[in-house]
């Protein structure tokens, strides 16, 4: 027997009539009625009572029935979850960021989108190191990365380009940078500079003014980085978004004049996804 046995035992119990439940079931009375006493044979009991205009369900029958209903449900809701799993419609996603993707709020509107979207599609959120992270996704710890670029990626690695942002400069209160009206990258050449994880910023910021930078530590996340400047120990070049996000005691955000440094979040995954939930997250953030 297979899962159209049942079926078609369902519907000749709700019917009580091979007739009406073979048009219901869109196939020949004969060939209903042959299905049945195959059921019947391999079982080793009647199911029916066939009378001349209906039948009625033996003590077997009324057994089975309450067993064929449940086997068929369970069999359409594994039907049901496999295709939804195949569109992507369930499943889950670990999901690693910068501490930058969620100061620029890019990070927010893109999982609220795709949960809408995907509310059965469960996501694990967690920030991460930018250096450990393309790591961390080609190895299957992340499905999905925001990191923030310039950065060389390991082979196997995608990214998609997301939003632009400026830098400024993350300065103490008591510096003697704060008396000047504007600050150019040429006032810099003296300073010590407290490292992001992403230090392209940094790196542009001097050739504009023609010095090679006093590297300082490089202590993690944005909030360290800043925490090190509250405390005087040099000045940092940092995205713009962590203006009016970050504030700590003694740090000014101050503009540099003539800056062109630019930065960008971008969004990483492995070049061939199997997973249909991660791939379907992708091609929402692609065609955003």
């Amino acid at each position: 027997m297979d899962i159209r046995h049942f079926r078609y035992f369902l519907a000749v119990a709700r019917q009580r009539n091979f007739t009406r439940a073979a048009e219901q079931l869109g196939i020949a009375p004969p060939t209903l009625s042959r299905q049945i006493q195959d059921m019947e044979t391999e079982l080793g009991t009647r199911l029916f009572l066939r009378q001349q205009r209906e039948v009625s369900l033996t003590e077997a029958g009324a057994a089975l029935v309450i067993e064929a209903e449940a086997t068929v449900r369970q069999f359409e809701f594994a039907q049901r979850s496999a295709q939804r799993a195949g569109r992507g419609d369930i499943g889950h996603i670990e999901l690693g960021y910068v501490a930058s993707a969620v100061y620029s709020g890019l990070l927010q509107k893109q999982v609220q989108a795709f949960s809408r979207e995907c509310p059965d599609v469960s996501l694990n959120v967690r920030e991460s190191p930018m250096a450990a992270l393309p790591g961390l996704v080609i190895e299957g710890r992340f499905d999905i990365g925001y990191v923030r670029s310039p950065m060389t990626l390991p082979e196997g690695l995608e990214a998609i380009r997301l939003d632009a942002e400026g830098f400024v400069l993350a300065v103490s209160s008591e510096s003697w940078l704060c008396r000047l009206p504007q600050i150019s990258p040429a006032h810099l050449q003296n300073e010590t500079f407290i490292l992001p994880e992403q230090i392209n910023g940094t790196l542009q910021v001097a050739a504009q003014g023609g010095f090679a930078p006093k590297l300082g530590p490089q202590p993690g996340g944005l909030v360290a980085v800043i925490a090190l400047v509250s405390l005087g120990q040099g000045v940092a070049v940092v995205p713009e978004s962590v203006v009016g996000h970050v504030g700590l005691p003694g740090v000014v955000y101050r503009g540099i004049e003539g800056g062109e440094a630019r930065s960008w979040l971008s969004m990483v995954y492995r070049r061939f996804e199997k997973s249909a939930a991660v791939a379907r997250y992708i091609e929402q953030v692609r065609n955003r």
